[in-house]
């Protein structure tokens, strides 16, 4: 068990067991509120990672960790430090897909898994609409996040800590 694992375990260093570890991708996440809440109904640790400018809160099981600036440096911060049965939220399909290789569990803000069997495609849609983008000189169509994307979040993250509670 790593130092960061130890620290999270609240148990002596003698015991393997570890407590869930949630982290947010924090500069465009909507749903920082929901994530706090559905963690403290568990106690469970939160992280939020950003480049600046969010609001800490008051709430003990809260970390906000503030980063250099630079294109990957939340993403970076965030794979350094998550581990196999934490989880990780964010938009964003890179850093999804080196969370997964961590072993870790990735929700999307509007609720939808990142899985092993997906990321693949995930990460050749993305590619693709790059492309579209680059040679149209246009915008890809992003659809709105609305109330159902809302409660489906809250549904799965619920569904994913009940998920690794039960694993162990």
């Amino acid at each position: 068990m790593s130092d960061s694992e130890k620290e999270r375990s609240g148990f002596p260093s003698g015991r393997a067991t570890k407590q869930i570890a949630i982290f947010v991708d924090g500069d465009a996440c909507p749903v920082k509120a929901e994530v706090e809440r559905v963690a403290a109904r568990h106690g469970l640790v939160v992280t939020i990672v950003s480049n600046g400018g969010l609001r800490p809160s008051a709430n003990p099981l809260l970390r906000h960790v503030t980063v250099a600036d630079g294109a990957d440096a939340a993403d970076d911060w965030i794979v350094e430090h998550i581990a196999s049965g934490d989880i990780a939220i964010t938009a964003d399909i890179p850093l999804a897909a080196r969370c997964l290789e961590k072993g870790a569990r990735v929700l999307g803000s509007n609720g939808k898994p990142f899985t092993e069997g997906g990321i693949g495609m995930a990460l050749g849609m993305r590619e693709l609409h790059r492309h579209l983008r680059e040679a149209t000189g246009g915008q890809t169509y992003n659809a709105g996040f609305t109330k159902q994307d809302r409660s489906r979040f809250l549904n799965e993250l619920e569904n994913c800590i009940q998920a690794l509670k039960r694993a162990g």
